[in-house]
């Protein structure tokens, strides 16, 4: 029941105009004007633009620098371009309703994926084994109570005797409204035998999302409202008689009973002289509260009497109508003084007779008169062509030119045109509406299955469901909130669904302003590669997040994130510089500064030569800073042994040999005796040699040490040598 609540079909086929698939006429091409609120004070230097995310501009706005030589202040501004997706619904609601929808899309897919595995498998289903149009039917409830409930508000404690309106707790929306009307036409089976009475629910519920843009019996009703309490005696006001004509012709029955008891004749210093007159009255409210009709139930405090059986719906609607017609020719309308009662009276008797001509002026626009017909004159309609041909009819007599998109998407369901209803989907409620709807669309239609699901080479060779899947998951994309649940349509579409999500990873930025949301954002990223089986994907991105990280000094995480990505080569890369870095220094104590990474390198899985090298040095450097701390002549030992693997191993790169011997000074000096051999000594000192005639190569590389750091090391060579040669004689 209504509330207190303040373009042309297209064909799909590839001859559309321009060749587009849904072509899309635009209403003007009058030049849009876009408020900017930077809050900058004048004078503005330089404004910037470029685009955003989605269909939003990022304005940068500089403002001139003060006379003073202060600095140059600036603002960003993000502004968001057309219309928004409909102005009933907020973004947050949009939002709210994107990721609410999520689940029962995902839910219908897996049982459809299942479906179509027994099929293969030529397995019969189960004996508990439910009819399709059951879990679309499902599929739909969840989707509806998403968009919103518009249930009336409670009764108050003092009821208001002129208050007519049951005030919505919940505004409609159109998006709901078209929802509806393509689960009642297309999904819900048990329902087909009384389409018409359903019809009339629905433009109780939605009649004021017309009023916007044309007139309609709810405005009216609006209207008159607040005229009521002005009005001293009400049935002598045309509009009093005009509005109950009106809401009668629509079914609304309990609001014309209550117009009726707000008449005169009701007023306890009236009924003594109106006596026939209110009699009058209240026997016409009695027969619109007993109207028959052919439904299994009606709500708590409607109007009406209920049969769920034809044959018993018909005796009683040719009882009403007898006892209408008796009423009709009664003497009792002589004994009535006042002309406007008796008129009314009689104008709401055609009504409830089937007057066409009455029914029409009644009503505002076609599918209010569509409505009266299934109530007063065809109550029997059963048939979607049957119900076409009324509606030709009604819009013959009730011509709009410019219709509301509710009109055209019923004319498109009602002439059973898919592609219509496909186009008016897209065009008046948007790319959420038609990703979702055509499982609608399909439920029991073979014909309208075969046009989605059809292979289109103009396409791209890809289906109408997977393009408005694909369409629908870009939209998702472009917005940093919701491009989260775009992978579950892209992995829907066969074709091109993988290709398109593997973009949309990859494009991913790595940067964000808040680290702990950047850190985030990335897991569920690799989460979704995960659960998708990505692993190029996931292998990709982790390389982009390590060079991210390297770029920005951060190298343990950029180490930790390319060895998950098993990436080889830069690896090996970061090794090359890491020697370069450590060659430098690596005598010093800078070289502690390095250690983590080393440690966090490894050695597995590195080439020869690399990191191998740098975790024996290592070795070597614990060992020897130990043995020197504690003078321990085991820990020497154990040094010496490190020292001599890493001089005979053939990786340890030649630029190296004299650092590492300069920190072995102090093994060469040891006191008490000494703990390199004559033989080790020796290879050390072919080893010195190397190097001495290596240096004469240009591209040689000087270790930053001390300029007597080389002959410290071949004194200190010389006199191991000596000790050995008298400790092994």
């Amino acid at each position: 029941m209504p509330g207190l609540a303040p373009a042309d079909s297209a064909g799909g086929g590839p001859d559309s105009v321009n060749g587009a698939l849904v072509p899309y006429l635009p209403d003007s091409h009058v030049s849009a004007i876009y408020p900017l609120r930077h809050g900058l004070n004048p004078p503005i230097s330089r404004v910037s633009v470029s685009w955003g995310r989605g269909n939003s501009l990022r304005v940068s706005v500089f403002r001139q620098p003060d006379s003073d030589g202060g600095e140059v202040g600036g603002k960003v501004v993000e502004l968001t371009l057309g219309k928004s997706r409909d102005g009933e619904i907020s973004d947050t609601q949009w939002r709210k309703i994107a990721y609410g929808s999520v689940s029962p899309f995902a839910l219908l897919q897996s049982r459809k994926n299942s479906a179509a595995s027994l099929s293969r498998m030529q397995l019969s289903p189960s004996p508990y084994h439910l009819e399709w149009w059951e879990y679309v039917m499902e599929y739909s409830k969840d989707i509806s109570a998403l968009l919103g409930d518009p249930k009336s508000v409670g009764a108050p404690l003092i009821e208001d005797p002129n208050e007519v309106f049951i005030k919505k707790s919940e505004e409609p929306s159109s998006l709901k409204a078209a929802w509806e009307l393509m689960e009642m036409f297309y999904v819900d089976k048990l329902s087909q035998a009384w389409l018409p009475e359903r019809l009339v629910d629905w433009l109780a519920d939605y009649d004021s999302l017309i009023s916007v843009d044309l007139p309609t019996v709810h405005s009216k009703l609006v209207e008159f409202q607040s005229k009521i309490v002005t009005l001293q005696v009400i049935e002598d006001d045309p509009r009093y008689w005009d509005l109950i004509s009106s809401a009668l012709a629509v079914g609304w029955l309990e609001i014309v009973v209550k117009l009726l008891r707000l008449h005169g004749s009701y007023r306890l210093d009236q009924l003594g002289r109106r006596e026939t007159e209110n009699g009058l009255v209240e026997a016409v409210a009695v027969l619109i509260s007993k109207m028959p009709r052919m439904r299994p139930a009606i709500d708590a405090g409607k109007h009406g009497e209920c049969f769920k059986a034809k044959p018993d719906f018909v005796k009683a609607w040719e009882r009403w109508r007898a006892q209408i017609t008796k009423l009709d020719s009664s003497a009792f309308w002589v004994q009535c003084d006042n002309r406007q009662t008796r008129e009314g009276l009689k104008n709401v008797l055609q009504i409830m007779l089937g007057n066409v001509d009455v029914l029409c002026s009644a009503t505002c626009h076609w599918m209010e008169l569509y409505i009266s017909h299934f109530l007063y004159i065809r109550p029997f309609t059963a048939g979607l062509e049957s119900m076409y041909s009324l509606a030709q009819n009604c819009i013959r007599l009730k011509h709009t030119s410019n219709p509301h998109k509710l009109m055209r998407l019923m004319i498109g369901i009602l002439g059973e045109n898919n592609e219509v209803v496909l186009s008016e989907c897209s065009r008046g409620f948007g790319t959420w509406m038609v990703a979702h709807a055509i499982e609608l669309l399909t439920a029991g239609s073979n014909e309208a299955d075969f046009l989605v699901h059809e292979e289109r080479e103009n396409l791209g060779g890809i289906s109408l469901e997977e393009l408005h899947r694909l369409v629908y998951a870009q939209l998702l994309s472009s917005h940093l909130l919701t491009w989260q649940i775009a992978p579950i349509y892209l992995t829907s579409c066969m074709r091109q669904g993988m290709g398109m999500l593997e973009i949309l990873l990859l494009k991913q930025p790595v940067q964000e302003n808040q680290v702990l949301l950047k850190l985030h954002l990335f897991v569920q990223n690799l989460e979704i590669c995960r659960l998708y089986e990505l692993d190029g994907v996931s292998s990709r991105l982790m390389e982009i997040s390590g060079m991210y990280h390297w770029k920005h000094g951060r190298k343990g995480c950029a180490v930790f994130w390319l060895q998950q990505a098993q990436d080889e080569v830069r690896l090996s890369k970061i090794a090359s510089q890491l020697f370069e870095s450590v060659g430098k220094s690596i005598s010093g104590e800078s070289f502690k500064q390095w250690e983590g990474l080393i440690e966090l390198l490894g050695s597995e899985g590195q080439p020869a030569g690399g990191l191998d090298f740098l975790h024996k040095y290592r070795d070597f450097k614990k060992c020897l800073q130990h043995a020197d701390s504690k003078k321990d002549a085991d820990a020497a030992r154990q040094a010496v042994e490190s020292l001599m693997s890493l001089m005979r191993n053939a990786s340890t790169p030649q630029r190296f040999w004299l650092p590492i011997l300069y920190d072995a000074v102090k093994l060469l000096s040891w006191d008490k005796r000494p703990l390199i051999n004559v033989s080790q000594t020796n290879l050390l000192l072919n080893k010195l040699q190397e190097l001495s005639l290596a240096r004469l190569r240009p591209d040689f590389v000087e270790p930053e040490l001390p300029t007597h750091a080389l002959n410290h090391v071949r004194y200190s060579l010389a006199t191991n040598l000596g000790r050995a040669i008298l400790e092994e004689s």
